[in-house]
């Protein structure tokens, strides 16, 4: 199963302070088991949202809208893509991690949607397509 891991922003995350050397350090070692035990799939950190747009979607309109955003709650800081067998073994993975932040902080996991969960509405026609994509994605991402 994948699942998406993500830190939430926090005041300091949206301040754009950057993490100390130690703690890129921290951040740098629990990287290096997650690669040892093959479950990191991706994983990036995010600009504060001062830097982002979101666009809003209304019928045939779309309206942009500038960063920043109010809701720091709601907001993420970064994220992985983690390949683990299960939800118990991703909570132990966060649980080992170090604080992501320099306060109180919180981690999401969710399930990535996988190809089964979409049902009789996600046709042959329409699964060989979205392999031929992926399939594309994977070629370029090794040039």
């Amino acid at each position: 199963m994948r699942v998406m891991v993500m830190i939430k922003a926090d005041e300091s995350t949206e301040a754009s302070v950057m993490p100390s050397e130690q703690e890129l350090a921290e951040m740098g070692a629990f990287n290096a088991e997650l690669v040892k035990a093959g479950v990191i799939l991706a994983g990036e950190g995010l600009h504060p949202s001062s830097k982002g747009k979101r666009v809003l979607f209304s019928g045939a309109t779309r309206t942009v809208i500038d960063g920043p955003f109010a809701e720091t709650k709601e907001l993420i800081a970064g994220f992985w893509i983690w390949q683990v067998k299960s939800m118990d073994e991703a909570i132990e993975w966060v649980r080992r991690m170090p604080n992501p932040t320099r306060s109180e902080s919180v981690v999401e996991i969710r399930p990535v949607l996988e190809e089964d969960d979409f049902g009789d509405a996600f046709t042959p026609e329409l699964r060989e397509r979205e392999q031929a994509l992926r399939a594309q994605v994977e070629a370029k991402t090794r040039q």
